[in-house]
């Protein structure tokens, strides 16, 4: 695919080894409500496609329904992009990247979104392994259609309308843990820091890496004990580890600082620097994961983020299960999609 010349919009403003700025992965002006987390997400979501140097032509950008399902719209103008039906996206995404696996997929969705109506799409794309990075925007409410209750509210939660949540809440993070995924990380939407360092190593890992983004909803559902509210995450947040992402092409520095550090080495050569450890958390111990997951849901006390749970032989994703060829689908000929009826009966041979 032929690289389009950069056009920086912002010649003042520092370009990357693109020859773009900040600015120049920013999308169109936000709708959603004065101070919705969702903002904050697209703000670390532009800043990381900048400082990996990401060209916005070979960037695909999905979502389904919902206010988190608008995201896409405010970053990266210049990328691909498909709103799909509600909670079909993960299908979309599968076909997307086993026809042309040299764009870098993200796909942001929303509580609602994938783990009601798309629950099983979501499944089957963890399962599958599809090499991109998902995105839920977790707020805990259906923002879009004025606040019921999502999957994802804890029992017991109250709205702003004064309901209360009768039902056991799904733990998006174990549910992806337990589908086999490989790369699993939740992160608040105030934490810009390790929210960015989340997303450039999801990138980075050769496979489905899932990020919960609990993304406060401040029209409605964000009262003092909401444990989905700016008030609350900011008391109960217990990062359990500082990350930093280290691309190819940067040294690794490590901040020598008292305590563990650990460097994971990334697919495509990056690193993920993981320091000060909390609670001497790792997250290559899948049982350790679980236990963080069993704690958080138990007490309502505190809420974990940060790299939950990473397996670094995870790395084999869709198109490398299915044998695709090297040549994406998407460049392929006629003569190629039309082998002939001798070709077409050895195959139809092959199923006898």
């Amino acid at each position: 695919m032929p690289t389009p010349k950069p056009a920086v919009a912002h010649p003042n403003l520092k370009p990357n080894k693109v020859g773009l700025t900040l600015r120049d992965y920013e999308g169109a002006p936000s709708t959603l409500c004065a101070g919705c987390g969702h903002d904050s997400i697209t703000a670390a979501i532009v800043r990381s496609f900048y400082e990996l140097d990401t060209p916005p032509h070979m960037i695909a950008k999905l979502s389904g329904i919902g206010c988190s399902s608008k995201t896409p719209t405010y970053f990266v103008s210049g990328a691909h992009g498909f709103n799909s039906a509600h909670g079909r996206m993960p299908s979309i995404a599968t076909g997307a990247a086993a026809a042309n696996r040299e764009l870098t997929y993200i796909g942001i969705s929303g509580d609602g979104d994938s783990l009601s109506i798309g629950i099983g799409q979501l499944a089957h794309a963890v399962r599958r392994n599809v090499d991109m990075v998902y995105v839920v925007e977790n707020n805990g409410v259906y923002g879009l259609t004025k606040g019921q209750f999502s999957a994802t509210s804890d029992k017991g939660a109250k709205v702003k309308s004064g309901d209360v949540n009768d039902y056991n809440e799904v733990d998006l993070c174990q549910m992806a843990i337990d589908l086999g995924c490989g790369f699993v990380a939740r992160s608040f939407s105030g934490d810009a820091k390790q929210m960015v360092a989340l997303i450039r190593a999801g990138i980075a890992h050769r496979g489905f890496a899932l990020i919960d983004a609990i993304s406060p909803c401040v029209t409605f559902n964000n009262l003092p004990d909401s444990t989905k509210g700016f008030a609350w995450l900011k008391e109960h947040n217990v990062s359990l580890h500082e990350l930093g992402f280290v691309a190819p092409y940067e040294p690794v520095a490590i901040e020598q600082d008292p305590g563990t550090t650990k460097v994971v080495d990334m697919p495509d050569g990056s690193h993920l620097v993981i320091h000060k450890l909390a609670e001497d958390h790792d997250p290559t111990d899948r049982a350790r994961a679980l236990d963080i997951l069993a704690r958080d849901r138990g007490d309502h006390g505190r809420v974990f983020t940060g790299l939950i749970y990473y397996d670094p032989k995870s790395n084999v994703p869709l198109d490398e299960i299915q044998h695709l060829p090297d040549k994406p689908l998407a460049q392929f000929g006629a003569e190629e999609l039309r082998p002939g009826k001798a070709e077409f009966e050895k195959l139809l041979a092959a199923y006898r």
